[in-house]
């Protein structure tokens, strides 16, 4: 066996313990030094290589990238040790060049560094010499593409040449056998293969460059507790991405480019950059809001009529929350459940009926009397007091009051909520820790929200509309009414007084963060038309909210409610009602959405009836002589009222400032921290001092008188 043979073998061994060891090959990138000033190839090779060049002195720059790994082996030979054998040097060949050029920078990557061919343990001289200078060039180079080969033959391991005086001789090359499991049987060109890998390792290295930690865990905080849509297909990729990422981040940043060439090719989310959960991934990593960043995901991953289930919060939200509740001292303050007449402090109730704690034996003819409903219209000519004046001078001197509970209170009924223990701390703006909840969980009714938003809510006629209550809604919804003419009242004509006195006041184009209201109102009833007025939604642009809207019409204090539950299209027009108006008769509705109005038993509390007043009082927030927080509301607890839901324990809105920060948890806590169902409770009706409304009053004391009290 020759010398050349020995080495031969030894780099065969070699490549068969690489990839024994290993899942890929890859190919380094070989370029010619980077270096300007040398006038020949030798010196330029001796500089940047450390070699004796026993070549020619061509021009650097003659010579090509694919030729300085041939080069270097060539000149890598001691002096005397690679001499003229014929025309060439004795390890020169033909077939030992090609093999050179096309796989000599064949290597692996183990534990992040690069092993080579050339690498061969135990190798003798001058052998050991030219393999250290090939490796050296090899692994100081960049990995350039993995290696792919479409044959298991590497080279040519030995050809026969036939003397003048009829020997043959045998000589020998470098070649290499590929395991089966190494050869590509793709149709696909080498080239084309190669280019799919080198992507997926650029997406791959841009991912774990780019992307953060922190953006992998809120998305799983997310997905664990079930508030990101189709959370659960992408979970196992983001347990893989923050895996690989906290692994990355420990590396050695000369050594990263080598580790993630292998981890790309091994791993299901070397493209997670480029998925629907990478653009989330992204945002977030960019420091894009949270909840714009999970809307925007969700308008690539969800269906038209997808609405948001729960709020959006993280696991890192939720702890900060909570860390800053036990710093304020909190923890015991977040228990609700319903009130009770003892909760109440006697200074803080305006009228307490005597009988509240008493069952009264009906017979059966008080049943049918119970029975027996009132048409509201018959007090219209009754006497009218304003509530600060029925508090004053009426309230002090009754025995018993009674309300008539009409359709249109539904949305006015309301629950009184105390904490679970008594001596916690109030985590509200004002000093004692009691809250209120209306009906359908409302802290203010769409009223109220379109007069904070500067609408007129006094007028004869108002249709209102709201949106994006969940917050979840950024599509501009717009508030239209064609008048009896034809006159056409909608958003380019907003503050506009039409001669009808109609005008639309509020517009909101970009709802934000928060519930979104418009509103058109008139105001004279004498300037008003006479006819049809048809009021509809348009949706004007259409921007990801898949939920609908709800609307008010109110006219005379009879307040219509509507809820439209389906997704709007783009440019989609909802008539939410059409209306004859005639001053004598007022309004009559020739068609609309199902309304809320109609006659039903709610909350225990039957309809077009007068109900028993048990108890009367501000809203907690007015209660001990405080000039009061927020607008005032004027409570009626009605018996036989009972809660039939479960509604929330407190309201964002209430919550000390200190605790806003976490709004978005806390909102989320609010919603789950449900009040539960009792028996015992204080429930009834309420009013907002902010809002125009009327209710028929019976009122028993020296004398029964009917009034309607005025807000």
């Amino acid at each position: 066996m020759s010398d050349f043979k020995k080495f031969k073998t030894a780099i065969q061994k070699q490549f068969d313990n690489m990839v024994k060891s290993s899942s890929a090959l890859f190919l380094t990138k070989i370029t010619k030094p980077d270096h300007i000033n040398f006038t020949n190839f030798k010196t330029a090779m001796l500089t940047s290589h450390g070699i004796a060049i026993q070549g020619s002195s061509r021009s650097m720059w003659d010579v090509k990238d694919s030729d300085v790994l041939w080069n270097t082996y060539l000149n890598s030979f001691p002096e005397g040790t690679n001499e003229i054998y014929e025309e060439r040097r004795e390890y020169d060949c033909n077939y030992c060049r090609r093999f050179i050029r096309s796989f000599g920078n064949i290597v692996t990557v183990e534990d992040n560094e690069l092993i080579s061919i050339w690498d061969a343990p135990d190798l003798e001289y001058p052998f050991k010499i030219v393999a250290k200078k090939l490796s050296e060039i090899v692994k100081s180079s960049p990995i350039e593409n993995i290696f792919i080969s479409k044959s298991a033959n590497l080279g040519i391991d030995i050809n026969y040449q036939e003397t003048d005086n009829g020997i043959v001789i045998t000589w020998d090359h470098f070649y290499l056998k590929l395991p089966e499991s190494f050869v590509s049987r793709s149709s696909d060109s080498v080239e084309s293969i190669q280019g799919h890998f080198r992507d997926s390792k650029n997406v791959f290295m841009r991912a774990m460059e780019e992307l953060s930690l922190d953006a992998g865990s809120t998305i799983l905080d997310m997905i664990d507790q079930g508030s990101l849509y189709r959370g659960e297909e992408f979970r196992r990729a983001l347990v893989d991405f923050i895996a690989y990422k906290k692994l990355y981040d420990k590396i050695d940043s000369n050594k990263k480019d080598n580790w993630c060439w292998v981890k790309s090719i091994n791993t299901s989310i070397s493209r997670i950059r480029n998925t629907a959960i990478g653009t989330l991934l992204i945002d977030l990593s960019e420091g894009v809001d949270l909840v714009t960043a999970v809307t925007k995901f969700e308008k690539v991953v969800a269906p038209t009529n997808y609405k948001r289930p729960k709020a959006i919060f993280t696991k890192k939200m939720v702890e900060e929350a909570q860390n800053k509740i036990i710093e304020l001292g909190y923890e015991n303050s977040l228990g609700r459940r319903h009130a009770v007449p003892e909760d109440i402090k006697i200074n803080n109730v305006l009228f307490a009926n005597r009988d509240i704690k008493e069952k009264m034996n009906a017979s059966i003819f008080d049943e049918l009397i119970d029975d027996a409903t009132v048409n509201p219209k018959k007090f219209n000519k009754v006497e009218e007091v304003s509530i600060d004046d029925f508090v004053k001078n009426i309230l002090p001197n009754a025995i018993n009051v009674e309300l008539m509970m009409e359709n249109k209170y539904q949305n006015n009924l309301m629950s009184l909520i105390a904490p679970q223990n008594k001596d916690a701390d109030s985590i509200f703006k004002w000093n004692n820790n009691f809250t209120w909840s209306y009906n359908g969980d409302i802290a203010d009714s769409m009223k109220q929200r379109v007069k904070k938003a500067g609408g007129n809510v006094d007028g004869v006629l108002r249709f209102s509309i709201q949106w994006n209550d969940g917050d979840d809604n950024q599509n501009d919804f717009d508030a239209h009414c064609i008048e009896p003419n034809g006159n056409h009242i909608k958003f380019p004509n907003k503050g506009k007084i039409h001669p009808s006195s109609g005008m639309l006041d509020v517009d909101i184009v970009i709802p934000g963060n928060e519930v979104a209201v418009e509103n058109i109102t008139w105001t004279d009833v004498n300037k008003m038309q006479e006819g049809r007025y048809k009021f509809f939604v348009h949706n004007y642009s259409h921007d990801g909210g898949r939920t609908g809207f709800t609307a008010e019409i109110e006219y005379d204090g009879q307040i219509y409610s509507y809820i439209y539950n389906v997704e709007l299209k783009h440019n989609e027009e909802v008539v939410v009602a059409e209306i004859e108006f005639s001053r004598e008769n007022g309004i009559k509705f020739i068609k609309s959405l199902d309304s809320t109005t109609s006659s039903e038993k709610i909350w225990g509390v039957k309809t077009n009836k007068f109900t028993k007043v048990s108890m009367c009082m501000y809203s907690p927030n007015h209660w001990d002589d405080e000039k009061g927080i927020g607008n005032k509301h004027y409570f009626f607890i009605l018996d036989g009222c009972k809660n039939e839901t479960q509604p929330r324990g407190f309201f964002n809105e209430f919550l000390k400032e200190d605790l806003l920060k976490h709004k978005r948890v806390l909102e989320a806590l609010g919603s789950k921290m449900r009040v539960e169902p009792s028996d015992y409770q204080l429930s009834g009706l309420g009013f907002s001092s902010t809002q125009r409304n009327s209710i028929i009053a019976k009122v028993e004391g020296s004398f029964t008188r009917t009034i309607k009290i005025n807000f």
